[in-house]
């Protein structure tokens, strides 16, 4: 399971923010999440639930916003959305697409508080 090294990195880059900003805890995170980015959303939860016990994020809240996937046909030109793991145009059925959105995880938001 890669959540789990994903979840420490995303620790890691929240306590950074913090302590750059004297917080003295994390209470939100915000990630958007693709659906071809290859992370499960529930391991990546659970994983966080089990990582955040001890340090700054121990109270936060995830936030999940989960992106779908945005193809341009390079066939017929459309752009379209999907919420599957299609990379299939849904207009003309060609399989020459390029993604452009929908296959990252990044962390959004942060929302911390002071001592």
């Amino acid at each position: 399971m890669h959540e789990y090294s994903i979840v420490t990195a995303l620790i890691e880059e929240c306590e950074r923010h913090a302590f750059a900003n004297n917080a003295s805890k994390v209470s939100r995170v915000e990630i958007k999440l693709g659906i071809l980015s290859g992370v499960e959303p529930e391991l990546l939860r659970t994983a966080f639930e089990t990582f955040k016990l001890e340090g700054i994020c121990r109270e936060a809240n995830l936030v999940m916003n989960i992106q779908p996937l945005v193809l341009r046909c390079l066939d017929c030109g459309q752009s379209t959305e999907h919420s599957e793991r299609s990379v299939i145009c849904s207009h003309c059925q060609s399989g020459q697409t390029k993604v452009l959105d929908g296959e990252d995880m990044m962390l959004m938001q942060l929302e911390l508080e002071q001592a």
